[in-house]
């Protein structure tokens, strides 16, 4: 999700709109969770760690039932590798919330194979063995830390070359597929306090926003022009009366959509 960085995750999730001009301020985030968020300026997009960690679960939730077929690894499009990127993070929290360790290891071997394509730093590349390692020992505690690490590291890495506007990308991919996640637990295993952490319309207004301020030539590729022309759909099925759950019906319609953003990020045939 998307918001100052003086707000935390979970609050903004679960309905504080200070953010965005309600009169009552949440408290600060802890140093902790502040550290964990990637940070673009003015604005702070938690990682999909912490989307998961807003959602309330009633009971223990099928995390390894979340899972999909490996994505390919042949993407030339830098737009579409970011995207993917940010998803394959996502993929990696929903691993360690399933704590499988060998799931865990091959998608952190995916991830630095899509990093090393951005041409992301040897920190980055590092962290492979690190993640590897932690999934072996079933360490899933600083398995968590170490993809928020991993995803922050890209972030900086990016920014160091004048990337920002992959940063948006990897941020947006890791949003797609975190949504997708969480929508399609809540079908599962409905339940209202759950399905209201949907409501978002301002964090996808705030997103498409930010799509649309990235350069001409990534913002008219065929893929980020097909998924930003998707976002203002998805804002209004994320746009639920305040206070009020989705219904379930409401919920499959939000899934539908998103797992239709992450088919495109997947599938779309790249540009020549």
């Amino acid at each position: 999700m998307i918001f100052p960085g003086r707000f935390t995750a979970i609050a903004f999730l679960m309905g504080t709109t200070a953010a965005f001009g309600a009169e009552s301020a949440p408290a600060p985030i802890p140093a902790d969770q502040l550290a964990k968020a990637i940070r673009t300026d003015a604005l702070t997009i938690p990682t999909p760690g912490e989307l998961f960690a807003a959602f309330e679960k009633p009971g223990k939730p099928d995390w390894a039932g979340q899972y999909r077929s490996p994505i390919p690894m042949t993407y030339r499009n830098r737009g579409q590798i970011a995207l993917n990127l940010g998803g394959l993070i996502a993929d990696g929290f929903i691993a360690v919330e399933a704590q499988d360790s060998q799931q865990v290891k091959n998608i952190g071997t995916d991830i630095i194979k899509l990093a090393k394509a951005l041409g992301v730093s040897e920190n980055v590349l590092s962290r492979g063995n690190s993640i590897s390692e932690f999934a072996e020992n079933s360490e899933w505690d600083a398995l968590q830390e170490e993809l928020e690490a991993t995803q922050n590291e890209v972030k900086a890495s990016m920014q160091s070359h004048s990337d920002q506007d992959l940063v948006i990308l990897v941020s947006l991919g890791g949003w797609i597929r975190g949504t997708q996640v969480v929508s399609a637990s809540i079908i599962k295993n409905y339940d209202d306090r759950s399905a209201k952490v949907l409501r978002q319309p301002a964090v996808v207004n705030f997103i498409h926003t930010k799509i649309n301020e990235i350069a001409p030539d990534l913002q008219n590729e065929p893929l980020v022009k097909a998924v930003s022309g998707q976002l203002s759909a998805v804002e209004k099925l994320v746009t639920f009366q305040p206070g009020k759950a989705p219904t379930l019906e409401e919920v499959k319609k939000v899934n539908q959509a998103v797992s239709k953003l992450m088919e495109d990020i997947q599938n779309k045939t790249e540009a020549k």
